[in-house]
């Protein structure tokens, strides 16, 4: 709750801000994809699995540093199923989850392409900056229905404690961002950008895996015995493959992901703007 009161606060304190500089604001759109780096994707860091979309406000302090507060929501996934890796295979795990993330990022333009008389259109630009995200890890299991078959369920992963945790780990993390990107004006409002940027999650529970398989005895129920091992779905036999204490993560801290996007941007220009 206090985190939510913390984002809130910013958000009203940052438009009051844009309000009273309105010569100076900028709005954008962008959309495209987002991808991932954990536990169950560990090689590849450029591997989109889904949609993202985002909207920002920002100041333009001059026509190279700016800051914006962001809002971006995306869609990750992963499934050890189709790996090439044998060993991802053989455990097959996989989640998805929805990303909601607020964050504010401070950029520099390379070049001037906003000063009156500047000729320039093209400029490279960097970004960084801090946030949160809100997450929640699902994934498929079948189960038993209602008429004593069976049918192929969704379930939260974080409330089935699936590496035998004391209580459910938090559904939302700081984040990092920083990227880079390429902006192209079109006019003196209207602005094109493409980017790419990382954010570094303060957590290793974006994909539900994070250490070792736990004694399956501690854990909560069937289903979360269930979905903490899954080895044994793709054995003849049906018994699982691993045991208490077996690597099921890779043991790195902190979980990656990655929205790559093209948008376009509306800058409000006075005759006093960007003279600074």
């Amino acid at each position: 709750m206090l985190y939510k009161k913390i984002i809130l606060s910013s958000v009203i304190v940052f438009v009051l801000s844009l309000t009273c500089q309105a010569q100076r604001a900028e709005l954008g759109v962008n959309v495209g994809g987002a991808g991932y780096m954990g536990d169950l994707n560990q090689f590849n860091p450029v591997k989109i699995s889904g949609v993202a979309v985002g909207i920002y406000a920002k100041i333009n302090f001059d026509p190279h540093w700016g800051l914006g507060l962001h809002y971006n929501y995306g869609k990750i996934k992963a499934f050890d199923a189709l790996s090439d890796n044998p060993q991802f295979v053989d455990r097959n795990l996989h989640f998805k989850t929805v990303l909601n993330e607020v964050s504010f990022i401070g950029s520099f333009n390379f070049f001037d392409i906003y000063s009156p008389g500047s000729k320039g259109r093209l400029t490279p630009y960097l970004f960084a900056g801090i946030g949160g995200v809100i997450f929640n890890p699902k994934a498929t299991y079948l189960g038993s229905s209602a008429n004593g078959g069976f049918e192929l369920k969704e379930f939260e992963l974080r409330d089935f404690n699936t590496e035998g945790q004391v209580k459910p780990y938090r559904n939302y993390a700081v984040v990092i961002p920083y990227g880079a990107g390429v902006k192209f004006k079109m006019n003196e409002n209207w602005t094109l950008f493409s980017q790419a940027g990382y954010r570094t999650a303060f957590t290793d529970y974006l994909d539900d895996v994070s250490g070792v398989y736990p004694d399956p005895s501690k854990l909560l129920n069937g289903i979360s015995r269930a979905l903490s091992d899954r080895s044994g779905e793709l054995t003849p036999t049906g018994v699982n493959l691993y045991k208490p204490g077996d690597q099921r993560g890779d043991f790195r801290k902190r979980d990656t992901y990655l929205f790559v996007n093209i948008g376009i941007s509306y800058t409000f220009v006075s005759q006093k703007c960007f003279t600074f």
